[in-house]
């Protein structure tokens, strides 16, 4: 096998101290980093030396870097220098493109090498306390992204747990779908935004009032969980209004 040259690396969700301690070794290697948007400026300083690519996808805004050019990077990049990183938000294989840009290289015979991080659905769960699995009644998790490819709103009920990545702009009209895929008024939800940083903010909800949570989180990258992993752990959680900074409170 040839050696390899480029290594994506899962940065965690959101602050730098959750990245693994393997995906820390790589980075400190690196020649080149080629970064996402939602990875935390302090990881700059682990790899200080490298030359740091900015190529993050900001929703729909014109700043962001289309696939197309990342994947030409990428292989640009491992041509002229012996380690490179492709620095992802969370985890790559969970809602990163991985699969086009691992394609990228395949195609131009540049080995590659995928180091896991914490997805964001992984630190909304830790964070606001509400576990995604349930002995009894939530022995399934689906993981969707609210958004398709098409900029359409979808929602789903195939499993116990959902979680839906990228609702923080739809959370009003996912509300709706969610209704109209069967999901009972009184199912709970929960909505937790910018889920491992310092500023993460939790709410507690049900299908029937998720619309309210759009005041607290519109334009904030947000995971809307369903179902048993929304299930309040502690009764009196059940009937808590507070919409507070998680950080401030318990979940």
């Amino acid at each position: 096998m040839s050696e390899v040259r480029v290594v994506f690396v899962g940065a965690g969700p959101g602050s730098a101290d959750l990245i693994t301690l393997r995906g820390l070794q790589r980075l400190r290697q690196a020649e080149i980093v080629l970064a996402d948007a939602l990875t935390d400026p302090a990881l700059r300083q682990e790899a200080p030396d490298a030359e740091w690519i900015d190529v993050g996808k900001r929703g729909f805004s014109a700043e962001s870097t289309g696939q197309a050019r990342i994947n030409a990077l990428l292989v640009e990049c491992a041509r002229r220098s012996a380690r490179v990183v492709r620095l992802k938000g969370g985890d790559p294989s969970v809602f990163g493109r991985l699969e086009e840009e691992l394609h990228a290289l395949g195609q131009a015979g540049i080995a590659s090498e995928v180091v896991p991080g914490i997805t964001s659905a992984l630190a909304a769960a830790a964070a606001s306390q509400q576990p995604l699995t349930r002995r009894g009644v939530g022995r399934s998790v689906a993981f969707s992204t609210a958004m398709t490819r098409t900029g359409d709103l979808e929602a789903r009920r195939s499993a116990d747990t959902e979680v839906f990545y990228m609702a923080g702009r739809q959370l009003p009209s996912l509300a709706e779908r969610l209704a109209e895929v069967g999901w009972p008024a009184d199912t709970p939800v929960v909505a937790i935004s910018r889920a491992g940083w310092p500023d993460e903010r939790f709410s507690r909800h049900t299908v029937a009032t998720l619309a309210e949570a759009d005041a607290l989180h519109h334009g904030r990258p947000t995971l809307v969980t369903v179902g048993a992993g929304a299930r309040p752990v502690h009764p009196d959680d059940a009937h808590d209004d507070d919409q507070s900074p998680v950080s401030a409170r318990t979940a």
